[in-house]
């Protein structure tokens, strides 16, 4: 007798920083990803935008001490796994070469002299073109004709420029990859209920959770307005209207969540 396949609901989901260290990695996380795409395509416009995602990358390195800060982090979440190697629950090979990759990320960045995205900065042309960036369609030909003349290079020579231009932010990436990946890694989702399209709930002191992650049926054609700290998280669904207006839905809608720490 054949089994019925199950068909589950197409669910979307959003993620939400609790902090502004979980807001800067989870920017970089996204940046890094669109940039790898954008490098391994062959197209003018791709390596354009690949370009203009490096300078976004490179306002976001600027902001803080994030190379200290994802140091400790790493340090920190390096430390928590060394802590499951005499659980029997837990399989050794694995923690072992998540440990170990947890410390050659830590050494990678501790290898990295000055500030971050240094080589970038101290290329004249680039950061020429950066500023040209920041004038609306201030990169076309008549404006800077050096970078025209680069767009027209053959893919292959524009993709090496590109990898050698970002090689200095790969130990960033790796870095952002692997403690993000462990955030998201210490959540347990459970479903949950809004009454009326509203939802709340206390954090428990002394908890430094890091990210919510939600999921929500996408058939639903709902938009979920998350707001958070580290006391309490509260979550509002609206719909939007005929002309776009976000409203409140007002509607019982039943939901996934994770908190992660």
């Amino acid at each position: 007798m054949r089994r019925a396949a199950l068909h589950w609901p197409p669910l979307i989901l959003y993620e939400y920083p609790l902090n502004e260290g979980s807001r800067t990695l989870l920017r970089l996380e996204r940046l890094f990803a669109r940039l790898q795409l954008l490098v391994s395509r062959g197209g003018e416009v791709d390596h354009h935008h690949a370009l203009m995602t490096v300078f976004e990358v490179m306002e976001l390195l600027g902001r803080s001490d994030l190379k200290g800060d994802m140091m400790r982090e790493l340090d920190r979440q390096r430390l928590v796994l060394q802590s499951y190697r005499d659980n029997p629950a837990v399989a050794s090979e694995p923690l072992e070469q998540l440990i170990s990759q947890f410390s050659e990320a830590f050494e990678a960045l501790n290898r990295l002299s000055g500030k971050l995205g240094s080589e970038i900065t101290s290329n004249e042309w680039l950061m020429a073109l950066r500023g040209r960036s920041a004038v609306p369609g201030g990169t076309f030909e008549f404006d800077a004709p050096g970078y025209h003349a680069w767009l027209h290079r053959d893919a292959g020579t524009r993709r090496s420029d590109l990898q050698r231009w970002t090689a200095g932010l790969q130990a960033v990436a790796q870095g952002v990859r692997l403690i993000m990946g462990l955030v998201r890694e210490s959540g347990q989702a459970v479903r949950a209920a809004a009454p009326g399209g509203q939802f709340q709930q206390s954090l428990p002191q002394g908890k430094p959770y890091q990210l919510l992650r939600l999921k929500l049926d996408d058939r639903l054609e709902l938009v979920p307005e998350i707001t958070g700290h580290r006391l309490m998280v509260s979550v509002r669904f609206l719909r939007a209207d005929t002309e776009g207006r976000l409203k409140p839905a007002g509607e019982d809608v039943n939901f996934e969540y994770a908190l992660c720490s």
